[in-house]
């Protein structure tokens, strides 16, 4: 008898969990459009800020995200709240409003770029077809998410998540493809590369 009472017991639990899914599944993703599934979201840090008031501390979130299309558009912003998921859905809502175009010229960048943000510096080189992405964990989300496959890159100074992250923003801003330098001097494409 003991056997038949633990048996409904456990589908008594099934059918809850089943209910719990379900409820679930109708909050989480459901109400999305399609714009949104065609962009790479990436958290790259989540920061814990505290600010000590009369009763004790108060806890606030950062969110680092970038965001990007994988085809040469890229942004990333911080978003701040009581919650993580009201940051980070700030932040994504943020660095949306905020992409650049960059240049993707056979899966790489068209050249050596080098830039930094306070203490943070960052290299970029272009690399040859089956290299990869060489980089660290933020360089390498802003890259993924700009569309690159091949290419190298190096940190210099400080590491923190948040400098390097718009470090790699600048450097990718300052890019640009050799008919763009070409169209500005009103010369040949050909001419950009002797000089």
């Amino acid at each position: 008898m003991t056997n038949a009472n633990t048996g409904n017991q456990d589908n008594r639990g099934d059918k809850r969990d089943n209910k719990r899914d379900n409820k679930r599944g109708d909050k989480r993703g459901d109400n999305r459009n399609e714009q949104d599934s065609e962009f790479i979201e990436s958290v790259v840090k989540i920061y814990r800020v505290s600010k000590v008031v009369k009763g004790g501390r108060r806890f606030n979130f950062s969110a680092l995200v970038v965001v990007g299309d994988g085809k040469g558009r890229v942004g990333a912003a911080l978003g701040k709240a009581g919650e993580v998921p009201n940051a980070i859905r700030k932040a994504i809502e943020k660095a949306k409003k905020n992409m650049i175009t960059v240049p993707v010229v056979n899966t790489t960048v068209p050249h050596e770029v080098f830039s930094r943000s306070d203490a943070a510096k960052v290299l970029l080189k272009p690399a040859s077809l089956g290299t990869g992405i060489v980089a660290g964990g933020a360089v390498r989300a802003v890259v993924e998410a700009a569309g690159y496959q091949n290419i190298l890159s190096k940190c210099l100074g400080s590491n923190n998540a948040t400098n390097v992250v718009w470090a790699t923003m600048d450097g990718l801003k300052q890019l640009h493809t050799a008919e763009e330098l070409a169209a500005r001097r009103g010369i040949d494409v050909a001419d950009v590369f002797s000089y």
